[in-house]
């Protein structure tokens, strides 16, 4: 596997369309924690106000956003867990 495959194929998914915010926020966070530091989560959003702040929260919170992708309905995030853990730095 080379490395463009490593960072693109997701470790696991969520599908929150149709989750208001700031549930959305809450359970990616809490999925991404729950997996182990390195992996990559993919998940799916609606338009609006959950893409428009579940990038910008995770970001705050240390998290790195990989890619944003546009399937017109919805949109599928890219989010990295760092090697070390936010809440252990």
């Amino acid at each position: 596997m080379n490395a463009a495959e490593l960072s693109s194929a997701p470790d696991a998914q969520l599908d929150l369309r149709g989750t208001p915010c700031p549930i959305n926020f809450v359970r990616t966070k809490l999925k991404l924690d729950q997996m182990p530091p390195g992996s990559l989560l993919e998940v799916w959003l609606d338009p609006g106000e959950p893409i428009e702040q579940v990038p910008d929260s995770l970001r705050m919170e240390g998290y790195g956003i990989e890619q944003i992708e546009d399937h017109a309905s919805y949109f599928a995030l890219k989010i990295r867990r760092p090697a070390l853990s936010p809440d252990d730095a």
